[in-house]
């Protein structure tokens, strides 16, 4: 070997490599899409102190004292409020279902019991299912009673407002009344864990295949695509449940979460979830070309999801546009299922609306995935 350095040799391998790169394009793509994309994200997407957060107000009367009381609402800029009333019984079902996230009810008489000095009580009820969500919003709520009457209680009334609150005002968590952050995370995990565990080891399974050379005897047998992708994923379907069950096991017994509704539709909802995931999987095992582009494939679909779900930050915290991204990855909707079933005993009725954008990610994954399928090495 001639000489301790030498430009020429270290030129050609500078210049290999470049080569290599362009020849890579997933890898390089992988290289300047995941730092753009976590720059996106966190730089635009991510929000801890949600704002504008849909409420329902549930009138009991239409008085001077309750429409101050919706203006001193609406002017924390925490909660944004139906268009119109709702009653106590459609107020209790959109918290179930997560269409709101606070609920505002203003009882009968309410005017005539303040001026009498009775001291009703305005209930605000918050969906805490997740506590970092509401936390802020449940504080500037806080000084309700003493600030959203100020202007009302002069003249006569002026004698009600210096001494005493003149109503009381009863925050209601409900699904989490301690705000315990296990109760929101440790559901979640399992959307979590499915998410990549079964999008990673499907999207190895067919690279594995082209990489130890089996990929010929694959396709020398008399199978269709449908059933070399159902017999790639089915095995995983089971390893998708044990992790289920150790999950729902270690949140019954080590984190003591609540396990409010049905097992059955728990378990229904989970093999959709996976079939999904698993569908995504056996699409980037037929985009990869060997087992670490399969990987990367797999990174790339898990940050947004991860991100973007609702699992690490408040979903309603994230702009239209992030929203609108999130409302199309499977983990969203299933997040939603797990929190619903575990925490607030949601049946089919109520995790219907969830259900479906799963099955139709399902489709079309799976329809992609076999499209992409070549019964060919080429």
């Amino acid at each position: 070997m001639s000489g301790i350095f030498s430009l020429r040799r270290f030129l050609a391998v500078f210049a290999k490599e470049f080569v290599q790169m362009r020849r890579d394009r997933i890898t390089f793509g992988m290289m300047i899409g995941v730092p753009m994309l976590q720059l996106v994200l966190f730089g635009y997407a991510i929000n801890s102190d949600p704002k504008n957060l849909p409420a329902a107000l549930v009138m009991g009367e239409d008085s001077v004292f309750a429409r101050s009381i919706v203006s001193a609402v609406e002017h924390t800029d925490y909660l944004r409020l139906l268009p119109a009333p709702v009653s106590e019984k459609e107020a209790d079902w959109m918290l179930k279902t997560g269409d709101i996230q606070f609920a505002i009810t203003i009882p009968p008489h309410f005017s005539a019991d303040v001026v009498r000095g009775r001291r009703p009580a305005l209930v605000v009820e918050a969906d805490a299912t997740d506590p970092v969500a509401t936390v802020n919003a449940v504080s500037a709520l806080t000084n309700l009673d003493r600030s959203a009457l100020q202007h009302d209680l002069t003249g006569p009334l002026a004698k009600l407002a210096p001494s005493q609150t003149p109503f009381e005002l009863r925050l209601q968590r409900r699904y989490n009344e301690e705000g315990i952050s296990q109760y929101n995370v440790v559901p979640g995990l399992i959307g979590v864990v499915l998410t990549m565990t079964m999008i990673m080891m499907t999207g190895l399974a067919m690279t594995r295949e082209r990489e130890r050379g089996t990929m010929e005897n694959l396709l020398a047998m008399p199978v269709r695509p449908v059933e070399v992708m159902l017999g790639k994923i089915v095995p995983f379907i089971f390893v998708g449940y044990i992790q289920v069950a150790i999950i729902l096991l270690a949140a019954r017994f080590l984190f003591d979460v609540p396990f409010e509704g049905s097992l059955v539709t728990l378990s229904i909802a989970a093999i959709v979830f996976i079939a999904a995931n698993l569908a995504v999987g056996f699409t980037f095992s037929t985009l990869a070309e060997n087992q670490l582009q399969a990987m990367q494939l797999s990174v790339f679909f898990f940050l947004p999801s991860l991100l973007l779900s609702g699992f690490m930050f408040p979903f309603r915290g994230m702009p239209e546009w992030a929203q609108w991204v999130g409302q199309a990855l499977p983990l969203t909707h299933f997040l939603r299922i797990i929190r619903g079933v575990l925490l607030k005993g949601n049946g089919w009725a109520e995790i219907g609306p969830e259900i479906w954008p799963i099955a139709v990610f399902t489709l079309a994954a799976g329809i992609l995935a076999l499209i992409r399928y070549q019964r060919t090495l080429d």
